[in-house]
């Protein structure tokens, strides 16, 4: 299922992954100990979203934090894009990072 999300333009890699951060399977242009330190990042990388946002939601008082719908780190070429246990990396020249969010979030679903 979620090796469709690499037919989205500039989508190089896709990762599913545990709550524990383990791979669970990965698809792309990067070697398996690739996918893998992605899938950890992913995790750590959400956790960190979620402490957040916990925070913010505590100190607030406002609803509607909680849960994050998704996570995106911008970097000068690439763009990593995370929906639950999900993750993507894409190429900032050939891809969106809008529609990537609405592919994971959809992907997340199943």
């Amino acid at each position: 299922m979620i090796r469709s999300l690499l037919a989205v333009d500039g989508v190089v890699a896709v990762c599913h992954f545990r709550d524990d951060g383990a791979l669970v399977e990965g698809y792309g242009r990067m070697p398996d100990q690739q996918l893998q330190a992605l899938a950890r990042f992913a995790h750590d990388y959400k956790r960190l979203v979620q402490g957040n946002i916990d925070q913010l939601a505590m100190f607030t008082g406002i609803d509607g934090w909680t849960p994050p719908g998704g996570w995106i780190v911008h970097g000068v070429g690439m763009t990593v894009c995370g929906v639950g246990n999900l993750v993507c990396v894409l190429e900032n020249a050939a891809g969106n990072p809008s529609e990537v969010m609405r592919e994971l979030a959809e992907a997340a679903r199943y």
